[in-house]
């Protein structure tokens, strides 16, 4: 009588050394404990995960926004930007009052070169008699530069705090891409109307006017999402009873940015699905569009 052939194991093909009688669901090779992923049945190799996953469309929100919005990389870096810039802000001056010294009881800073060369200023010599700076005279930067500048620490913490709670949240909901447009186009849309409506000679910087937008696009999203804004209503009822109640502070400028941010948040929300990025973009372009007409128009008007 013969005896049977000892049968012998299969060994990994990624671990030749190592033997096991599991194989991949999907393509039939050999996997030990250390290559075995979990599937919906039995086991599958790495290269199948990935494969699977490649083929997979990424999971979005009802706005577009994917899963790299949940890191918060772009809240983040808006808040390093401001913190860095308030450094070379105070840098700028040498020290002195940049830290603190002006409003609020003192406890804001005072203006420093950095601030005098970005903030929104409509058409305006620095000192008598000196050269005009200004919108008017061609430095358009300024409706950017102004939203990344503050009057001291307190101004700074005050915004990165509210841009930190409000940030995280809205990144995450609409996506790197469209969170930062959002930002952007609410800043600039409170600088412009800073523009329109303050004095030639005032001087506003600060995160402020982006911020009201952040405010009222969070109040608006969570609308559409059918969730409670209980929360939301007093404590931008609170930032409004301040912008009014304080001296100093660009009434203007917060609800412009408030406006703005509005507008976009409704182009962002309420896109259609089968062309949304499409909408937001153009929806987007249109708001920028007409701050561009506001801007040339108040600057003829300055010239005028």
């Amino acid at each position: 009588m013969s005896e049977s052939p000892q049968t012998t194991a299969p060994v990994c093909y990624r671990h030749p050394g190592r033997e096991t009688w599991v194989r991949c669901t999907r393509c039939d090779r050999p996997i030990c404990p250390d290559c075995m992923r979990e599937a919906s049945v039995g086991h599958q190799c790495p290269e199948c995960v990935a494969e699977g996953r490649r083929g997979q469309r990424p999971a979005r929100t009802v706005f577009g926004g994917g899963a790299a919005g949940r890191a918060g990389y772009v809240t983040k870096t808006l808040i390093g930007f401001n913190v860095l810039l308030m450094l070379i802000s105070i840098a700028s001056a040498g020290g002195g009052d940049a830290v603190a010294g002006g409003g609020l009881g003192g406890l804001l800073g005072g203006g420093t070169p950095l601030t005098r060369w970005g903030s929104v200023l409509g058409f305006a010599p620095y000192v008598s008699f000196g050269p005009v700076h200004g919108i008017a005279a061609d430095e358009y930067y300024r409706l950017f530069t102004a939203m990344f500048l503050h009057y001291g620490i307190v101004h700074l913490l005050l915004n990165m705090w509210a841009l930190w709670m409000l940030g995280r949240t809205l990144e995450a909901t609409l996506g790197p891409l469209r969170f930062l447009a959002l930002y952007l186009i609410a800043g600039l849309g409170g600088n412009v109307a800073a523009y329109l409506f303050s004095a030639p000679n005032a001087q506003t910087v600060g995160a402020s006017t982006a911020i009201f937008g952040l405010f009222a696009a969070l109040f608006i999203i969570m609308r559409r999402m059918g969730r409670d804004t209980s929360a939301v209503v007093p404590v931008l009822v609170v930032n409004l009873v301040f912008t009014f109640a304080v001296p100093g502070i660009s009434i203007a400028g917060h609800l412009g940015g408030l406006v703005i941010g509005a507008l976009m948040a409704l182009v962002l929300a309420y896109a259609p699905r089968m062309r949304r990025s499409a909408f937001q973009a153009a929806g987007g372009a249109v708001v920028v569009l007409a701050l561009i007409g506001l801007t040339l128009l108040r600057t003829s008007l300055l010239l005028g």
